[in-house]
C-alpha cells in the first residue's frame, strides 16, 4: 500500500583511514533522495531500487527515513524527523502538499513513486533541462585525517547552501512489528546527519571536516550536496558528491 499523508568523537584509537582517496562529483547527473520507513509494508520495493541506484556511478542516491509511520506499531530504528521535515520543506516549495513513502525527489524539484524505476529516469531528464542543475562541480578527497571540499565557482546562481551528510553504506534491519513485521531488509547509503559547511554564492569555496566527526557517526561514507535556497526552503541541486571513506581496525596494545 502506497502511503501517502499530508504533513502540516573523535576517531576509535588505532583506526587508520586510507589518506589518498579521491571522489570527483562534478559529473553525477542526479541527487537521488528516497524517503522511506521501515514500517510501510509499500517501501521494501524502493528500498531495493535505491540499492540498484546507489551502485550506478552516475547518480547519488541517499535514503532518508522518516519517522511519521512509527505510531502504526514499529519505530524505524534509522529514522531522523529531520528527514520528515525536509520531506515537508520540498513539498511546500513545489507546493503540490504531495508527502509520502516511498517518494523520491530527484535533483530536489521532481517527486515520483520512490518504487518506479522509469519514473525516476523521466525526473532526471527532466530536471536535466534546467542548466542549473548539476552544474557546480564538487571536489571532495581525504588527506591529514580531515575530509577537503572544494566547491568550484559558477555564474548566475542564486545564494545555495553546502550541506555534508555522514552516510552508512549498508544498514540491515531486522523488523519485529508492523507491516513489515519478520522481514529483513537492507537499507542503503543512510543518511545519519546534516550539518551545513557554509554558504556558496557562485565563487570558489573550500572547507575541511575532521573525519572523526563522520566516523563518529557511524559514517563509512560522506555526501556533499550544494543546494539553492535554504534548510526550510531547498531549491534545486547544483552540484554533489559521494565519497567513501575507507577504515581498518587496528588490534589496541
Amino acid at each position: 500500500m502506497q502511503r501517502r499523508r499530508l504533513l502540516s568523537a573523535p576517531l576509535a584509537a588505532g583506526l587508520v583511514i586510507a589518506s589518498c582517496v579521491l571522489a570527483n562529483a562534478g559529473e553525477p547527473r542526479a541527487l537521488i533522495e528516497l524517503f522511506t520507513s521501515q514500517g510501510c509494508s509499500s517501501c521494501p520495493a524502493a528500498d531495493k531500487l535505491l540499492g540498484e541506484l546507489a551502485n550506478d556511478p552516475s547518480v547519488v542516491a541517499l535514503s532518508l527515513p522518516i519517522d511519521y509511520w512509527d505510531y502504526l506499531g514499529w519505530k524505524d530504528t534509522l529514522a531522523s524527523p529531520g528527514h520528515s521535515a525536509r520531506q515537508r520543506a520540498y513539498a511546500r516549495m513545489r507546493g503540490d502538499r504531495e508527502v509520502y513513502t516511498p517518494q523520491i525527489v530527484v535533483n530536489g524539484a521532481v517527486h515520483v513513486l520512490g518504487s518506479d524505476k522509469t519514473a525516476v529516469e523521466h525526473a532526471i531528464a527532466q530536471t536535466d533541462r534546467n542548466a542549473a542543475v548539476m552544474s557546480v562541480p564538487v571536489l571532495a578527497s581525504i588527506g591529514g585525517g580531515n575530509l577537503n571540499v572544494k566547491i568550484a565557482a559558477g555564474n548566475d546562481h542564486a545564494a545555495a547552501e553546502v550541506w555534508l551528510c555522514p552516510i552508512t553504506r549498508a544498514v540491515a534491519v531486522a523488523i519485529g512489528r508492523g507491516e513489515n513485521s519478520g522481514r529483513k531488509i537492507t537499507y542503503h547509503d543512510v543518511v545519519r546527519s546534516w550539518s551545513k559547511l557554509g554558504d556558496y554564492s557562485g565563487s570558489d569555496e573550500t572547507f575541511t571536516v575532521p573525519l572523526a566527526e563522520i566516523t563518529a557517526k557511524d559514517g563509512d561514507a560522506v555526501a556533499i550536496m550544494v543546494q539553492q535556497g535554504t534548510k526550510e526552503k531547498p531549491g534545486i541541486i547544483l552540484g554533489t558528491a559521494l565519497l567513501p571513506i575507507t577504515r581498518q581496525a587496528t588490534e589496541l596494545r
